[in-house]
């Protein structure tokens, strides 16, 4: 059972969704288990499902969304800090654009 606020999508993810603003110290519930939040957790960002190991796939959707960059531990919230995508660079990175585009 989780809090209502963090939503597992498909069966095969390692994260839930967050769908309703969750504030650092709040306690919540994931997978069964109590646990206090470190930080806010914010619409659409992800927290672990389960300790996540360095360079393990992240699921998302029942597909793979990217790599962990560091061991992530339960409940830790997953965003860019701490995963990289495998097949773009970043969709916060600007485009450059070349002279007489």
């Amino acid at each position: 059972m989780n809090d209502r606020r963090l939503v597992l999508v498909n069966e095969n993810d390692n994260v839930l969704v967050c769908c309703g603003q969750v504030g650092a110290g709040e306690t919540v519930v994931l997978e069964g288990e109590s646990l206090i939040m470190g930080v806010d957790i914010h619409v659409g960002h992800k927290v672990a499902r389960r300790a996540i190991g360095k360079g393990e796939k992240i699921f998302r959707y029942g597909a793979p969304i990217g790599s962990a960059t560091v061991d992530i531990a339960f409940g830790e919230h997953v965003h860019m800090h701490n995963i990289k995508s495998d097949y773009i660079p970043s969709h916060t990175r600007e485009k450059k654009m070349e002279v007489g585009q």
